[in-house]
Parts: C-alpha cells; sequence; structure tokens
C-alpha cells in the first residue's frame, strides 16, 4: 500500500524546506495543499516554491490554473487521488504539503457529495453579491439554512455564496448535503504538523512579507489588478496591496496590515489543525524526529497488513 505523508502547518513555519528534504531523501513527489499556488502569476505573493526548489524535486499543483479558473477542495479531491493512482502508483510514499485545511482534508478524508453549481445558479449568485452585498446575502442563508448558519464564517463571501447556490440549484438545504462521513482511502496516511514558537513564528511572517516586497510583489499585485473580483486573488497580500494601488493605503500601511492579516491567518489555521489527533506535532529542526517517525509508521503499518494477511 502507498504511503501519503501530510506536511501542514501554519504559513511560514517552514513546510517548504522540509519537504524538500523528505522528498529527497524518500525519492518522494511533492503534491501542493496551497490552495492560491495552483494558480499562475501568483508566485511572489503565494510564497510559491522556486523554480530552482521545484527542479530539485518533482511538485504538482504548482501553478498549473489561470487566476479565472473556478477550482473548489472537490476538484482537487479527485486530481489527486487520479495522480496517486495511475501517474504516482509506482511510488510507495508521496508528499502532501500544504496549509489549505479544506484541501487537506478532502484528500484524506473525503469530501461530500455536493452537486455541480451550474453557470446560471453562479451568475445569479454573483450579481446578486455585487447589487445586494454580504449582509443581504447572510440573511438569506440564515432563512434558507439555519443550522449552517449558525456555523459558517458569516465574513468568508465564497463560503455564504456557495452555500446559497446550493440552496438555489437543489431547494434543499446546504447542510442536507454535509454528511461529514469520512471516506476510505487505498493508501496510508500519516499527519506531521509542523509548528514554532510564536514569537519566533510571527518573526518569520513578518521577514517573509518584507521579503516579498523586496522580491516585487507592488508589482505582480498591479498586473493582477483587472483580474482582483476573482476568488484566487481573494486573499491576503493581494487585498491589502490592492488597496494601497487604489490610494487607500500608503505603502507602510498596506505592509503593516499584511503583515497583521497573516499573523491573523496563521492562528486560524493552527485552531482548525489542533482539532485533529491524528497530527504529531514537531519543530521544522527536528528533521531526524521527523524522519524518525514516519519511518516507525511505515514499519507499523506493514507489520499490521502482514499480520492480517
Amino acid at each position: 500500500m502507498q504511503t501519503l505523508v501530510v506536511v501542514t502547518g501554519p504559513t511560514g513555519v517552514g513546510k517548504t524546506e522540509t519537504c524538500i528534504r523528505l522528498a529527497t531523501h524518500y525519492g518522494a513527489h511533492i503534491l501542493n495543499a496551497d490552495s492560491r499556488q495552483l494558480y499562475r502569476g501568483m508566485e511572489i505573493g503565494t510564497a510559491a516554491p522556486t523554480l530552482e526548489q521545484r527542479s530539485q524535486v518533482p511538485h504538482h499543483f504548482v501553478g498549473t490554473l489561470d487566476v479565472e479558473s473556478y477550482y473548489s477542495a472537490s476538484r482537487y479531491e479527485e486530481d489527486v487521488l487520479h495522480l496517486l493512482s495511475h501517474e504516482l502508483r509506482a511510488f510507495p510514499l508521496s508528499i502532501l504539503s500544504g496549509g489549505s485545511m479544506m484541501y487537506i482534508d478532502a484528500v484524506c478524508d473525503g469530501i461530500d457529495d455536493i452537486p455541480t453549481i451550474d453557470d446560471d445558479t453562479r451568475a445569479l449568485l454573483k450579481e446578486k453579491l455585487a447589487q445586494e452585498g454580504l449582509d443581504r446575502l447572510c440573511e438569506e442563508l440564515r432563512l434558507l439554512d439555519p443550522s449552517y448558519y449558525q456555523i459558517v464564517d458569516r465574513k468568508n463571501t465564497r463560503r455564504v455564496v456557495h452555500a446559497l447556490e446550493i440552496c438555489y440549484m437543489t431547494g434543499l438545504p446546504y447542510s442536507h448535503f454535509r454528511t461529514r462521513q469520512p471516506k476510505s482511502r487505498p493508501f496510508h496516511i500519516i499527519k506531521i504538523g509542523l509548528t514554532r514558537e510564536r514569537e519566533e513564528l510571527y518573526a518569520r511572517i513578518n521577514r517573509r512579507v518584507d521579503d516579498m516586497i523586496a522580491a516585487g510583489l507592488v508589482e505582480e499585485a498591479r498586473r493582477l489588478l483587472p483580474y482582483r473580483e476573482h476568488n484566487a486573488l481573494n486573499t491576503v497580500g493581494y487585498k491589502e496591496m490592492f488597496l494601497y494601488l487604489d490610494g487607500t493605503y500608503t505603502l507602510e500601511e498596506a505592509i503593516e496590515r499584511m503583515k497583521g492579516n497573516t499573523r491573523r491567518y496563521c492562528r486560524k489555521q493552527l485552531t482548525w489543525l489542533k482539532r485533529d489527533s491524528r497530527i504529531r506535532w514537531f519543530h521544522p529542526d527536528d528533521y531526524e524526529t521527523i524522519l524518525h517517525h514516519i519511518d516507525t509508521q511505515i514499519q507499523s503499518h506493514e507489520t499490521a497488513e502482514m499480520d492480517m494477511a
């Protein structure tokens, strides 16, 4: 049975470097699980693996989509399962790396069988959002699906709109389709979480933002400005840069807001990830300990399979 090593953790913790070391050691491919790094032209603002890093180890799902493309966790689940069972089926171990929690959960546990939204419904909700605003759509969701309304992040436009799309298209509440029943997988999963002390992590985040600015984030955002309404760009970094380009912020204000919003996103990631008891946590510097844990888990699983044979 194949092994899928999932390496996750908050933004800026050092996942890319650790995964390249692990992939080199095991002769493995890396499957990116950062939902924004899938898009072309966003390399600086998403801290995507560089061409040099990608030349060291084969990477998948990096820079494969146009910023105008629609993509989802369910599509990602399908694409990763196909890759593992076809192109990578001869590899005993692959590495899934990233901090997009829904994408990781989709691969490891499956995602509910939610209907695909048709173009007319998507266009209708897009128009309603533009004309009525998010607050009005939240109120409509409260009436159509009070259960999901109680738990959804009502500041997350994408999730509110998607829930309403399902309600409109099916005539049923979105929560009707959220069974949350884990699916079996034809591979053994080992989950590694990378973490650092908060002060250390925040300092790394601040430095990374400064490095992005030095690398040309402002110009990258300027090139992407015509596409700012697309979901791919509804993310920390680009939102602040767009407001700078609008004249709403000075560059210094945009940078400070980007740092603060990235730190908040980091805390949100950790809150989500800490709920998963299957994740074993390590400091990125504890590389040998991480290797030992992976090898031990593989050996234990192989022994269990032999005992069952």
